[in-house]
């Protein structure tokens, strides 16, 4: 299944650790901003991206493989792809976020494994995948350093489309970054 990056968007953003809510998706800010996701995918599909690429993590990443699934019932010709950086990447998860994983992983249309064994750099490797095959990414993002910098900064280098939710104003529309 080749995709083309001229319509596919990748995904970054934070971990449970970093959000407001932490992992407490009931808060009504986790509902805002998954709702925000869903909106963001939906404008892209209009301006024709038909690929969505999750990186897998916990978080905001998960929640967007969740967002383009549901559309993808509706959205004719969206494929979603998963692309881990390596075979155990939930491994030391709790157990409901490990079957969340491999839940979404099974309904996407496409599985990628970056690398088969884990290292320091397997994540960065993920990244670079994610933004090497896309023309835009999706981020949640509030500033602070960290992985979705690195992908962000990444993307600015690579010319991406850029559009940043910001998960301390989950409702609002997302900013397009501007270089």
């Amino acid at each position: 299944m080749a995709m083309e990056p001229e319509r596919t968007c990748c995904f970054t953003g934070h971990r449970p650790e970093k959000l407001p809510w932490g992992d407490d998706e009931t808060d009504p800010r986790c509902a805002a901003l998954k709702d925000g996701l869903r909106r963001e995918i939906q404008g892209l599909y209009r301006r024709n991206f038909r690929h969505f690429i999750s990186g897998m993590a916990m978080g905001c990443d998960l929640y967007f493989a969740e967002a383009a699934l549901e559309l993808r019932d509706s959205l004719p010709g969206l494929t979603v792809e998963g692309a881990v950086p390596c075979p155990t990447q939930a491994d030391r998860w709790p157990e409901g976020q490990r079957r969340r994983w491999r839940e979404l992983l099974d309904r996407c249309d496409l599985e990628t494994v970056v690398q088969q064994h884990y290292d320091r750099y397997c994540m960065h490797r993920r990244d670079r995948y994610l933004v090497d095959r896309a023309a835009a990414v999706l981020a949640v993002f509030d500033g602070t350093p960290g992985g979705t910098q690195y992908t962000l900064n990444y993307a600015m280098d690579k010319g991406l489309d850029i559009l940043l939710l910001d998960p301390l104003r989950p409702e609002a529309p997302a900013v397009r970054l501007t270089l």
